[in-house]
């Protein structure tokens, strides 16, 4: 049986990694590849799949256009309008793992509780860090970013899930010892923050290379939990290994294999 991770670009994924990692210890014979699929070649593409595939693992730009050619979503994937599984079977199943990969990520990094989310981003991972805040208890959010209809999309998650939203500046916000923010932006765009936040709580920045991230130093730096983006990546990959293989995933092996992937970049 045959999975991959499409995205474009994807040369730097390791998914790879995670995947094979995790085929090897439960036994499994199953190829896992890694294939450059734009927006513009996606749909051709899932139209050859055929019945010896398991299922995909999307990345950018293909967390969206999925919605076009999935045959059942799971509620949190419409939830956040974000997918970046797809299962092969009798339909095109579609399902959303970076929430679990942030809770998971979260929970094993930090037993503080927190009571409002700093989300720093709007994009499709910004939308699924909602989710996540929201099976933490999170109740408020602050967000800091430029594109106004992201945000309002934000919003309209937040409300939904009975969680305080507010669109505001980075030099407006407080951090206290319960604030957990969340980087959701890409290497580098948050990097000049350092010069005006002084933080509090955790950060979980989703950014693993390089790592520690510049903002991450600077949580450092106070002596705060920083979270590194390694350990959404891992607990995503997991969940999506349990969907396509109906096995529980060996977290511990795969983990070792992404530190030792990582140490050699």
């Amino acid at each position: 049986m045959i999975a991959a991770v499409l995205g474009s670009p994807i040369a730097h994924s390791l998914s790879p990694v995670l995947h094979l990692t995790a085929y090897r210890e439960l036994g499994l014979q199953h190829e896992y590849r890694k294939i450059e699929v734009d927006a513009e070649s996606f749909r051709e593409f899932v139209d050859t799949l055929t019945s010896n595939w398991l299922g995909l693992s999307l990345t950018m730009p293909l967390k969206e256009i999925a919605f076009d050619v999935a045959q059942s979503v799971s509620p949190v994937a419409l939830l956040t309008r974000s997918i970046n599984t797809l299962i092969c079977g009798d339909e095109l199943m579609a399902d959303n793992t970076d929430v679990t990969g942030i809770v998971q990520a979260i929970k094993e990094s930090s037993d503080s509780p927190f009571d409002r989310l700093v989300l720093l981003g709007s994009g499709a991972t910004a939308r699924s860090a909602i989710v996540a805040a929201a099976q933490l208890d999170i109740g408020a959010i602050y967000a800091v970013a430029r594109n106004e209809a992201a945000l309002l999309e934000c919003a309209s998650i937040a409300k939904r899930l009975g969680m305080e939203f507010e669109a505001t500046s980075i030099y407006d916000l407080e951090f206290t010892p319960e604030t957990l923010t969340i980087n959701t932006t890409p290497a580098g765009v948050a990097d000049r923050l350092v010069e005006v936040v002084q933080p509090e709580g955790a950060l979980l920045d989703v950014v693993y290379h390089p790592w520690p991230s510049i903002l991450a130093k600077h949580w450092l730096s106070h002596d705060l939990t920083i979270i590194s983006g390694h350990l959404m990546l891992l607990h995503q990959a997991a969940k999506q290994v349990e969907l396509m293989t109906g096995q529980t995933a060996p977290v511990e092996a795969m983990r070792v294999a992404l530190l030792t992937a990582m140490r050699s970049r």
